[in-house]
């Protein structure tokens, strides 16, 4: 039987993350995908998109075949440390500028919406009555 298989840190494989070295983490196993870039029924941009994170939702999401679960085996090279997977992702979303700080502007356009249409109906009225003599 096989040795113990290599047990891979996080920052290991979060390095192979390109077209031509290509790592994932599947269930807390490490596959080099990058003979299978090519093949990848959804393109290699998916494949690319996985990486440098655990993957396993990603890979269940989709609902793979048990064919393509056989072939993972001949892309498995080891283990991953799970004490050097991050326990979540940090998200910072991208900063956004106010649309509009001044709020002073937004009430005048506000009760623009309303005085506008209050006016053509009355200008409308003025020269229905005038013309009407």
């Amino acid at each position: 039987m096989a040795s113990d298989p290599k047990v891979h840190t996080f920052e290991e494989v979060a390095k192979h993350s390109k077209t031509k070295d290509c790592w994932l983490i599947l269930s807390g196993k490490v596959y080099d995908v990058t003979p299978f870039m090519e093949d990848h029924p959804g393109g290699d941009e998916v494949l690319l998109s996985a990486t440098g994170k655990d993957a396993t939702n990603d890979f269940e999401d989709v609902g793979h075949s048990d064919s393509a679960r056989e072939m993972m085996d001949k892309y498995y090279i080891g283990e991953i440390d799970p004490a050097t997977v991050p326990l979540k992702r940090s998200y910072t979303p991208p900063q956004q500028s106010q649309y509009n700080p001044d709020k002073t502007s937004e009430f005048v356009i506000k009760i623009l919406q309303f005085l506008v249409p209050l006016l053509i109906l009355g200008l409308a009225f003025v020269v229905r009555n005038y013309t009407k003599e």
